[in-house]
């Protein structure tokens, strides 16, 4: 398994849980410069909400990726169900990738993970990711790849996030009739002090809608070359 330094990543934004921010599909280098200033722009905006996000499902039974096992016996890293006192989804959200009945949803997240550069905010990591890879994010956020199933992607915070450690999210594709869909879950060990600030904790839920939003979008034209 490879592992990187944490290493300081160049990015287009600030973190997700400030509320005022700063702020590809596979082709020519263009394209990637149009899908990465795509992404800048989008993350600015959500970081400058003040409105709550869209809404979430909190409590919804939790994904688990195909063939998981019995939940860990720490943490959290099974879903909600899996955590003690009752932990609830932070924010669901579900997003089209459009129509592609000739892929399949491994497809889509082997085209993520074996070109992570399509990631919004992929920082500093490697262009193929593997299970237990840790590298930076959103300017030096460190997080792990704490799985990689048939059809999902797993990543964790780790200490000196600014969120805080112990956030665990999933990316699941799925495929209903030749619709692609993506849906990203979020969900933590404990409440950190971001989840139990108000304010923080909308900017943060609004800047991921918008980032996974893009994520959806570069991954409805990559899935074409998938």
């Amino acid at each position: 398994m490879r592992k990187t330094n944490r290493t300081r990543c160049r990015v287009f934004g600030e973190s997700a849980h400030r509320a005022a921010g700063r702020g590809d599909a596979p082709g020519s280098r263009a394209a990637a410069a149009f899908t990465r200033a795509a992404a800048s722009c989008a993350v600015a905006a959500a970081l400058a909400l003040t409105a709550a996000a869209p809404t979430s499902y909190a409590g919804a039974a939790p994904l688990r990726p195909p063939g998981s096992g019995v939940a860990a016996a720490e943490g959290c890293d099974d879903g909600p169900a899996s955590c003690h006192g009752g932990v609830r989804w932070l924010y669901r959200y579900s997003y089209s990738l459009g129509t592609h009945p000739f892929t399949r949803p491994h497809d889509v997240r082997r085209q993520l993970t074996d070109h992570f550069w399509l990631f919004p905010v992929s920082g500093g990591c490697p262009a193929r990711i593997r299970p237990a890879d840790e590298c930076d994010l959103l300017g030096g956020n460190p997080v792990r790849v704490e799985a990689v199933g048939a059809t999902d992607l797993q990543i964790a915070t780790l200490p000196g996030h600014d969120l805080g450690d112990g956030l665990h999210i999933r990316f699941a594709f799925s495929r209903t009739f030749g619709f692609h869909y993506l849906v990203v879950s979020a969900w933590q060990d404990r409440p950190t002090r971001c989840t139990e600030n108000a304010l923080c904790a909308v900017a943060s839920r609004a800047g991921a809608w918008a980032l996974w939003k893009v994520l959806s979008a570069t991954l409805a034209i990559s899935a074409y070359a998938a």
